[in-house]
């Protein structure tokens, strides 16, 4: 592929996402559900490609057309299918650079509910994943067993861990999980902000929300929902902490985040390494070899941060400009994995797609009206309704329900939700264990890593439940 291609595939997918935040703005029902512009660019340009044109130009006879295979070439597409796969490590690099690293101790004291009601239903969407691929999707519809890790990978890992467990699927050979896992994060966006907005007017009608009151109701002005911030209430992008003929600060955080990809690029080798000379040899089990690189990219993040804590002075890292640099990865993300989505592969295994989606949904719902109000001493309904959020696919939608059902941010939902993450995502939603679980289900079988499984569902759950649920 040549290096003009690749620079039109960028101008291009630019183009896509500049369109679907034409399209948001003009189209009050996706503003009104917070639909994000990056997933409406995603499905146009999935419409526009071979997926959805092309093969509509070729079913009406016309195969010589130049609309055959889609509006634009094959080989722009092959460069956006390599996107997902290398933003997400920068991603995950991003997750903890620039926060202050707080105490074990503090982040208990504060987001301590939080973090065993996130737990449980991240571990309960494996349990129900793979009991009902083991009773129902591998028996009747033939699906590997590894499919059981797909709604924890989907909903509560979202587009990003999705694409990036995709060489992960192709290395072990279920290439149709990573079409199958974009599919089901897509569903979880739509679904997760649809249900959330449903559950804060329930809430708010049964009295279940403290902050908001029966008298009050769910209302944004036009100008939020269509995401426009006023020109006199726009704030910096970020701080600039150096001088730009010194070295633009943009580039030094980029420069930071290279930094944390290559700390984790190295951790990953040094395992990778062990392995092979110890157990692997011994017992022919390579799982290290298959784990993707973002999980440890998040880990080269904390400990890059952890070492500027300490040791920069002159505290050049920004937190504001590090967001900016996860929300453009993000948003080329979510934009080039649903455009090259195979909606082939989804049609192929449509049934166990809907079982899985449907379970997925059901437990995060139940784990949200049940769990939640017995395992948060106070505001139960703010913090839980984060946490379902996010378990549906986006952290970003777990922080939007969370600013509807608290506006004025008089709960201690918000700051609670930012501590969960540093005692959440390095193990699940895209942590150790999500990177993990895929290659445990293929060397070792489901049913070891069902009752794994199981256990940390019930430890937290108990914890949430018999401790925090009591004070």
């Amino acid at each position: 592929m040549s290096a003009s291609m690749i620079g039109m595939s960028f101008l291009v997918l630019g183009i896509v996402l500049l369109l679907g935040k034409w399209i948001r703005v003009m189209s009050p029902p996706l503003q009104r559900l917070f639909i994000p512009s990056s997933l409406i660019g995603g499905f146009l340009g999935l419409f526009l490609g071979p997926e959805l044109l092309g093969n509509m130009v070729s079913w009406a006879g016309f195969n010589d057309s130049f609309l055959a295979g889609g509006l634009f070439p094959a080989e722009m597409f092959d460069a956006w299918a390599t996107l997902p796969g290398l933003f997400i490590n920068i991603i995950f690099a991003t997750l903890f650079l620039g926060k202050k690293i707080p105490g074990i101790r503090d982040i208990w004291l504060l987001a301590g509910p939080q973090v065993a009601h996130g737990q449980t239903i991240a571990w309960g969407q494996y349990v129900f994943g793979i009991m009902v691929t083991l009773l129902i999707l591998t028996p009747f519809f033939g699906i590997d067993p590894m499919a059981g890790a797909l709604i924890e990978i989907s909903f509560e890992g979202g587009h990003g861990t999705a694409a990036g467990m995709a060489s992960t699927f192709e290395e072990l050979g279920f290439s149709d999980a990573a079409d199958l896992a974009l599919g089901l994060a897509t569903v979880g966006i739509l679904f997760g902000v649809v249900f959330g907005i449903v559950l804060l007017n329930y809430g708010i009608r049964k009295g279940k929300t403290e902050v908001l009151t029966n008298e009050d109701h769910i209302s944004l002005d036009e100008r939020y929902q269509s995401g426009i911030i006023d020109f006199d209430s726009r704030e910096s992008a970020g701080k600039i902490t150096t001088r730009p003929e010194s070295i633009e600060p943009l580039s030094l955080h980029f420069a930071y985040v290279g930094v944390a990809i290559g700390i984790g690029y190295l951790i990953l080798q040094a395992f990778v390494l062990i392995e092979e000379i110890t157990w692997g040899q011994a017992t022919d089990v390579y799982l290290l070899s298959h784990i993707p690189l973002f999980p440890m990219a998040m880990i080269g993040g904390i400990l890059l941060q952890l070492f500027l804590d300490r040791f920069d002075v002159h505290q050049t890292l920004d937190r504001d400009l590090m967001m900016r640099i996860q929300g453009l990865s993000l948003d080329i993300l979510i934009t080039s994995a649903i455009a090259t989505l195979s909606l082939t592969v989804i049609g192929n295994n449509l049934i166990p797609f809907l079982i899985l989606a449907t379970v997925g949904i059901v437990w995060n719902v139940v784990a949200f009206l049940f769990l939640g109000p017995k395992m948060m001493p106070s505001y139960w309904f703010e913090r839980s309704i984060g946490n379902f959020g996010q378990s549906m696919g986006m952290t970003a939608s777990g922080l939007l329900l969370m600013r509807i059902a608290d506006p004025g941010n008089r709960s201690p939902a918000m700051e609670g939700f930012g501590y969960k993450q540093l005692l959440f995502e390095p193990i699940v939603g895209g942590g150790i264990f999500t990177a993990a679980s895929v290659p445990l289900i293929f060397y070792f079988g489901p049913l070891p890593v069902l009752i794994f499984a199981a256990v940390a569902m019930l430890f937290w759950g108990g914890l949430g439940l018999l401790y925090f649920g009591r004070k």
